[in-house]
């Protein structure tokens, strides 16, 4: 086992015992920073029950216990001295024999009614005395009390920082620092649309006197449209990275709990930490998680997302564009969210992340493959004509693939053998070489492919066969023919429509 440097076992076991019971970081952390004192109420029980045990086990005197017939054979006897007498227990003293010293003695009391007559005919000295049950209804309280709380701790522990009772009406939006977002326009390609349209937020952020000596008015909230993997996230991140402000990242789940009134609490911390750190961007990732249109509710009622998404409005409205905070939302179903956050004031400007275009495909597929060791015969340009319909997470996935099949077969460059079957596995998904399949169930695929093939050859507004292919892929598919549009197409007429059927 090692340890950290300069420290003993001893020194680790003490710093994790003061952690767990005070709530504080061991030492030796950021910088060699010694803990400030921190007072326990664990420190106190400790003392206690260390205290309570010394006291009965070590400091009380030596008492053997004896049972009752003894006892009354030694009063017969005449060897009890003196006696205590209490509701369940009776503690007294034996006479020593010779020089040897008088001895403590306790035994159960039993019902003996004939008891105090014997103790006045043997002349014993007896007195009682009333048995306080304090201590042990204390301790019966205290330890069960205790074990649970220790297992609340190591619970809280586990789930880790920020996860606590408290922590509830807290924000979880992450902050990334001003150094922490690195990602820039230059990080970002094929929507160069939302790119310029969102260069006016960045020039606010540097130099905020530009627009504000003419009287003008930054939106406040800036909505980000797309389909899944357009890249919206990292457009906002790129913002802030070119802006150089602090980011507040969170999703708009993150603030709906099952306590009514948690998630407006967060919405009111996520703003008084932005207000602070200002200038700087709160970005809400699906904000129709929190955003959905009022009203529609099966349940009916003001539930815990309608209070949220209220009290997001009341902080939109409550705060002026001049402070320096941008609100920045990202939504791929914007049918579906309140028509309060669209009106001028709140996200009023709605900016559509489109998927990209062949050009846009080919600049993505360059900042992605730009840390890949890609063979000369790569073409780029041909790898984005035969993916249209992909967005930049897409991409970004194709030439990993690309990568890890080149890896997987010890090449040392990736090359357009490897690209073209990660497109195959990207679009129908992983080969089935294994699976047993007769001769006439392959003669027949093979006649069903071929006439894929004839037929977009023989029309007029098909695009080019590019590959037939016979083997399995994914979950049904016996094989595919796959072609190749030579240019992306937005508009389309009955006959091509036809041509393609």
């Amino acid at each position: 086992m090692s340890f950290h440097e300069g420290k003993t076992p001893g020194d680790n076991f003490k710093d994790k015992l003061i952690s767990f019971f005070s709530f504080q970081a061991p030492s030796g952390k950021k910088g060699g920073l010694p803990p400030k004192a921190h007072f326990s109420i664990w420190y106190f029980v400790i003392v206690f029950l260390l205290f309570t045990l010394a006291q009965q086990y070590f400091l009380s005197p030596k008492v053997e216990t004896i049972p009752y017939s003894k006892f009354k054979q030694y009063l017969v006897e005449g060897q009890v001295n003196s006696l205590t007498i209490g509701p369940e227990s009776i503690v007294g003293t034996i006479k020593g024999k010779e020089e040897q010293k008088d001895r403590n003695f306790t035994t159960i009391r039993v019902e003996d009614p004939n008891l105090v007559k014997e103790l006045d005919e043997y002349k014993v000295n007896y007195s009682g005395f009333y048995e306080s049950k304090f201590l042990s209804t204390l301790l019966s309280w205290i330890l069960p009390i205790g074990i649970f709380f220790l297992i609340w701790r190591y619970a809280m522990k586990k789930m880790g920082p920020g996860m606590g009772v408290m922590s509830f009406s807290k924000s979880k939006a992450k902050l990334f620092a001003q150094d922490g977002t690195k990602v820039t326009f230059a990080d970002v390609a094929g929507i160069d649309e939302a790119k310029d349209e969102l260069q006016e937020v960045v020039e606010f952020l540097k130099n905020p006197g530009k627009f504000q000596k003419l009287g003008g008015k930054i939106p406040k909230g800036v909505l980000l449209l797309g389909a899944p993997g357009t890249g919206k996230t990292l457009l906002a991140k790129a913002v802030a990275g070119e802006a150089n402000v602090p980011f507040f990242s969170i999703s708009g789940s993150e603030f709906v709990e099952m306590f009514v009134g948690v998630g407006a609490a967060r919405v009111r911390d996520l703003f008084s930490q932005a207000t602070a750190s200002a200038p700087c961007i709160i970005f809400i990732d699906e904000l129709d998680a929190l955003g959905k249109a009022r009203g529609i509710n099966v349940m009916g009622g003001n539930d815990e997302r309608e209070q949220t998404l209220n009290q997001l409005l009341v902080e939109m409205d409550g705060f002026e564009s001049n402070k320096g905070v941008i609100i920045m939302a990202a939504t791929n179903r914007p049918e579906i969210l309140d028509p309060a956050l669209l009106r001028p004031g709140r996200f009023d400007r709605q900016i559509l992340v489109d998927r990209p275009d062949i050009n846009g495909r080919e600049a993505i597929l360059k900042i992605h493959s730009k840390n890949v060791l890609l063979a000369r015969e790569v073409n780029l340009h041909q790898i984005a004509a035969r993916t249209p319909g992909f967005v930049g997470a897409d991409l970004a996935n194709l030439v990993n693939e690309a990568a890890l099949l080149a890896a997987r077969k010890s090449k040392e460059e990736v090359g357009p053998a490897d690209f073209d079957e990660a497109i195959d596995r990207v679009i129908g998904g992983l080969e089935k070489k294994k699976r047993l399949m007769n001769p006439k169930e392959k003669e027949i695929i093979a006649f069903h492919e071929s006439g894929h093939a004839l037929v977009a050859e023989s029309v007029e507004h098909a695009d080019p066969v590019h590959k037939i292919s016979i083997i399995p892929r994914g979950i049904a598919a016996l094989g595919y023919t796959q072609q190749q549009p030579t240019e992306d197409r937005y508009l389309m007429t009955r006959s091509e429509l036809l041509d393609r059927l």
